[in-house]
């Protein structure tokens, strides 16, 4: 796990708020590639004995996850760091050509206190990446208007089968703090 350098200590009531979100969205499948600005959001989706929580390899495999959830009749989210939305672009064109609801939250890396170079490019190109790829982004700073984001985007995505990214910037999960070889909590 890293440390967190800058995060504004608030991120317990973040994932808390998105899972309630989870919850009153009966979202009942979460995909997602262990992450650790996200590791709380996991616990929580982990003891929910109401979610299936399913650990990808790749997080592209999400999407179809979250299609065969649609047509099985439930509803999912998909849960990355903004490396893996490379990953996914390719993926992505199923969700216009077949018209099924995607809802993305996307721990960013790339920008404000970055210290890996490797995240900086898709870091600063994500958002645009997944406009280009047909997916509606919103962009999220402050920790308090987390949930409140994930929720209209969860509306819009199941209310119109589109698609759908809640981007959560490093000032909200803080960014990872290299010490040595190590990435330290």
């Amino acid at each position: 796990m890293a440390k967190r350098a800058g995060a504004n200590g608030s991120g317990a009531a973040w994932a808390v708020a998105v899972h309630r979100v989870f919850r009153e969205s009966a979202i009942r499948q979460v995909g997602y590639v262990p992450d650790a600005g996200l590791s709380r959001l996991i616990t929580l989706c982990e003891t929910d004995s109401e979610i299936r929580d399913v650990v990808l390899a790749t997080e592209e495999e999400g999407v179809a996850l979250m299609a065969g959830a649609w047509l099985g009749g439930q509803r999912g989210a998909l849960l990355m760091q903004s490396s893996g939305i490379g990953n996914c672009i390719n993926v992505l064109s199923m969700v216009s050509a077949c018209a099924f609801p995607l809802m993305m939250l996307v721990t960013m890396r790339g920008e404000w206190g970055e210290t890996n170079p490797w995240q900086v490019p898709m870091g600063q190109s994500a958002a645009r990446h997944l406009e280009l790829a047909g997916v509606i982004v919103y962009p999220v700073i402050r920790a308090e208007e987390v949930g409140e984001t994930v929720a209209q985007a969860a509306q819009l995505v199941f209310s119109s089968s589109r698609a759908a990214a809640v981007l959560i910037s490093q000032r909200v999960i803080g960014a990872k703090v290299f010490v040595g070889d190590e990435v330290k909590d």
